[in-house]
């Protein structure tokens, strides 16, 4: 039995963005600062709820929420590890929301931002108020009082990218990794939150990274530790020793340049190579980080056929909130606005008979159904610039056929088929298919894809 989240489609929500919450924080910080506030501004997290019949809807069964921790501004400054975003809700909301995620099959897993903090966290805050006298000095990276910061502070620092607003946390430091693995303890103890989405894991300490490890496996056995990587090999963070998962840039950048230039090579070469590393990895099209799928592609046609492989090649499954009927929206150089936008639940509600949202849907019950797509072998069957098929395989020998055409024509394909004669079931459009002395024989239409059950084969 395969593990929950390798069984998973999950949704991707950046709270802070998606309910419109202030740029900055208005709360007073630190103390006077209420623990629980109920009434300086509303709570978005009671309008969060909304959006969970959506999620079902949808076939979503894990949603990424996050940042959610108390921060200054974008939510990647942290304040308070234990303290739910005051311009989101309380902790009471924000408990009542993982409840009903997990009423309705849904599991939740959070951002972890353990590579730095914010300035306005308790422990730099002590270094900024007592210097060298603190005794938290140790707790950040390159804490020197022989030269001053760029922000007027009398010592400096190692800042993550060289944002000052970002120093980076010393992960070597023993006491700093016990109060980051007491954060998890409590988000657990408090919340049942069901895993933990680990921010620049491509740049934590690999200690620390297996420590969290050890202490996932105390606190769940099922629980989830996903790293975002942009770059590098895999394999080196995805084992049995460090994380489940990682976030899979690689099959990002593939999946939409593959359709943009017309070249399946580029993308099935990443899928061959990447199935060395032997486990699930966190597959996506779009992220608060990237301008939106529907902005990348060059022909829009391409969106449905897009999702199509992204729901079925080997991977988990995510959809950034708004994507899934198709939203644009594009970085600049100084901002990530246009990809955080504020999107209401009820304007989700009424996209869900969308072409698209349709599409996704339909996707979704494919991937809950067939456990071919979760963690299932994976075999090439045809391969050229505009056509690709491949065949995924489960544990329990069921088996799917999925094909795809990018180009704007008909294409008619023959693929061979694990069967004899019969007939197979399109599972996107409900056709029966014809299979003959063990090949199957189709037309796809323009910018399509097609998913082939082959265990049910009726005469």
């Amino acid at each position: 039995m395969t593990a929950w989240y390798t069984d998973s489609t999950f949704y991707h929500i950046y709270p802070l963005g998606l309910t419109g919450a202030p740029k900055k924080n208005p709360y007073p910080w630190p103390e006077e600062a209420p623990a629980e506030p109920s009434d300086l501004i509303s709570a978005p997290m009671e309008e969060l709820l909304q959006w969970i019949p959506h999620l079902k809807r949808m076939n979503f069964t894990a949603v990424y929420i996050g940042p959610v921790f108390e921060s200054t501004s974008h939510g990647y400054d942290t304040r308070d590890y234990r303290l739910i975003d005051r311009r989101l809700g309380n902790r009471k909301q924000f408990a009542e929301f993982v409840s009903q995620c997990h009423e309705n099959g849904i599991r939740v897993v959070i951002d972890g931002v353990f590579n730095h903090t914010g300035r306005e966290f308790f422990a730099f805050r002590d270094i900024m108020d007592k210097g060298s006298d603190s005794p938290y000095t140790s707790w950040y990276k390159g804490v020197s009082f022989d030269w001053n910061s760029p922000m007027g502070d009398p010592f400096g620092y190692e800042a993550w990218r060289g944002i000052w607003e970002l120093p980076c946390l010393n992960l070597q430091n023993p006491q700093v990794k016990e109060y980051l693995k007491d954060v998890i303890r409590f988000w657990v103890s408090e919340f049942d939150i069901d895993g933990i989405r680990l921010d620049c894991a491509n740049v934590l300490d690999f200690q620390f990274m297996r420590e969290l490890r050890l202490l996932s496996e105390e606190l769940k056995p099922d629980f989830w530790l996903m790293g975002e990587v942009i770059h590098g090999e895999y394999g080196r963070w995805v084992n049995d020793e460090i994380l489940h998962s990682v976030t899979n840039y690689e099959m990002h950048k593939s999946i939409y340049s593959a359709h943009n230039d017309h070249n399946y090579f580029e993308l099935a070469h990443n899928v061959r190579r990447l199935q060395a590393v032997g486990r699930s990895l966190y597959t996506f099209l779009d992220n608060h980080d990237e301008d939106r799928i529907a902005s990348k592609l060059n022909n829009p046609d391409h969106l449905k056929v897009i999702y199509t492989l992204l729901y079925t090649l080997p991977g988990i499954p995510s959809v950034y909130c708004g994507s899934e009927w198709g939203i644009e929206g594009k970085r600049t150089n100084s901002s990530d606005e246009a990809l955080r936008p504020r999107i209401l639940p009820e304007e989700a509600r009424e996209k869900e008979n969308s072409e698209l949202s349709s599409h996704i849907r339909r996707l979704g019950e494919i991937r809950k159904t067939f456990s071919a797509l979760h963690g299932g072998s994976y075999e090439e069957l045809f391969l050229t610039n505009r056509q690709y098929a491949f065949l995924r395989t489960a544990e329990d020998g069921s088996r799917l056929i999925i094909a795809a055409n990018n180009d704007s024509c008909d294409v008619s394909l023959t693929l061979p088929c694990p069967c004899t004669d019969g007939w197979v079931c399109e599972l996107l459009s409900g056709q029966r298919i014809s299979v003959s002395s063990g090949t199957l024989s189709f037309t796809l239409l323009p910018d399509s894809g097609a998913i082939f059950c082959i265990d049910e084969v009726s005469s």
